[in-house]
Parts: C-alpha cells; structure tokens; sequence
C-alpha cells in the first residue's frame, strides 16, 4: 500500500510542478532536463487531469510542495544545470524512533566509472522502449545503432554504443546485450559532429530515410522537420556539413557504396527514443 500510494503522490507532484514551471514560461524541454524527464513525459504531464489522491489534505500538501519548488527553482532560471537528485525516505515508529534513508540518485558527487556505468544502465534502458512494429520499415541494410555521451566527450572512446549492428531477425532486435564505450566508430563520429553545433545533443540513433521511386524523398524529410520542429542539417559519406544554432536530424543522402542515413539526435537516450517514434509516426502520416 505504501509502495502505491507514495508512487502516486511522486506523480502528482511531478506533474503539479511540471504545470507550474510552464505556466511561467519554461519550455517542455526546459522542466525535463531539470527533472530528469523527456519532453514527451512532461507534454503528457502539463495536458492529464491532474493526478486523484483520494486525501484532500495529501493533495494540498502536494499541491503546496509543487508550487514551493517551482517558485525556488524560477529563482535560478531555466538555464540552470541541476547537478544532484537526493530522495529522503523517513519512517517513523512509536516511542521516536526513526529510519531515514537519503540517497544521491544524480551529481557531479559521481566518479567517472560511475558516471560511466550509469550512462551504460541509462542506454540500456532507452533501447529497451524501442517500438520494434514502428522501427521494422525504417531499419538500415546494414542495421542501426544507438548511441549517447556524457557532456564533456571528446573522442570516439567516450561514446557509448552496442558493439555492431542492431538487426530485427523473427521481429526481434538483436544485438550485443551490453553496449560498451568506443563501440561504433562511425555512430561517435556524427555525435560528436553534431555535439559540437548543438552542444545538447548526446545521443544518437540512425535510421533508413523515406524513399520514393529509389531515392531518399526530401520532401517527406522536410514535411517531418516542419511538422515537428525540428532542424535539420546535412552530412556526405558521415561528414557533417557547416550549421548553425540547434540540430535535431541530420540526413545523409549518400553515394555509391554509401547507404543513405537518418540520424536522430536528442538531449539523452529515453528522449532520443520518444523522438524516433515521433519521426516515424511522421513519416507514416505524410
């Protein structure tokens, strides 16, 4: 029961503060960054009825607690870098005793193995919700990848990824179980292209583009970008032509002995996913 109710009053509370922050202006993209969500989430947050607790009281306490901390966290501007998540879990028994348990769940507190390890866990975890029925028609020849980064990547080492190919065999994806760093040569070097226009891009998936009569229809890859907002740029054989500003596809038509890609890019790996669905949905409705 409590395991229930205290993951109810969690989802309120996100919720209750993801309306509160957009109500001030953050952007969708803004309150998941600072709560560790995606855009998708928070979209879905902002537009439900707002979470039923059954205890009026626990939903003005919630309710207080979410307007408190969109108030703080307005204080420091929507720029601002969370760099550390603790959760405080007390239980209180007769005669004072108590249980406290406080847990760091993100920081800068982390060393590198373990911020290593945790993007390990976190792609993992993103490749998990991949929507095989949606991915089918839009697998590359030669498979798919999907990879991510911490922040300060330099060089092909510090990107993470599956060793080979992602391939759907018996409408399964199959792949190495464990993504490790250094693992695709190719997938790093367009993420780190593209993370040096738009420094918030830290993963990357690739994709086969729409075709029409054979040839990658530009046309729907502009229809997707308008649709949804977002922008897009342009590689030859994995070079990353000259852009500016924000970049959120990059398509690749390719040449003779290139197969032609389409390369999703987004702020982390759960977003990264909700975006290639977005695009595929897209795609499908053009």
């Amino acid at each position: 029961m409590l395991g229930h109710i205290g993951g109810k009053w969690l989802d309120r509370l996100l919720q209750q503060l993801s309306k509160e922050l957009r109500a001030i202006g953050w952007t969708q993209m803004q309150i998941a960054n600072a709560t560790g969500s995606t855009q998708s989430t928070v979209s879905r947050q902002i537009m439900k009825p707002v979470l039923d607790l059954g205890a009026s009281a626990d939903e003005t306490t919630i309710d207080g607690w979410a307007k408190e901390l969109a108030h703080s966290m307005a204080q420091y501007g929507p720029d601002a870098k969370v760099v550390r998540q603790r959760l405080v879990f007390e239980l209180q028994f007769g005669g004072g005793q108590a249980l406290r348990y406080d847990k760091t769940l993100t920081g800068l507190d982390l060393d590198d193995d373990q911020s290593a390890r945790a993007l390990l866990r976190r792609l993992e975890w993103a490749t998990g919700r991949l929507d095989l029925r949606r991915l089918k028609p839009y697998m590359p020849a030669v498979g798919m990848n999907i990879a991510t980064c911490l922040p300060d990547a330099s060089g092909a080492d510090d990107v993470a990824a599956y060793p080979g190919r992602m391939t759907l065999v018996d409408n399964a994806l199959r792949r190495h179980e464990t993504p490790e760093f250094g693992a695709s040569s190719h997938l790093a070097n367009m993420l780190l292209q593209s993370k040096g226009v738009d420094s918030e891009k830290v993963a990357i998936l690739n994709l086969r583009p729409p075709t029409l009569d054979g040839m990658v229809d530009q046309g729907d890859i502009n229809y997707i970008s308008d649709e949804l907002d977002y922008k897009l740029g342009y590689a030859t054989k994995g070079e990353l032509h000259e852009h500016q500003g924000r970049l959120d596809i990059v398509l690749d038509e390719g040449a003779f002995g290139w197969e032609p890609s389409l390369y999703i890019l987004g702020p982390n790996p759960m977003d990264l996913v909700d975006r290639a669905h977005a695009i595929i949905d897209a795609m499908n409705t053009e």
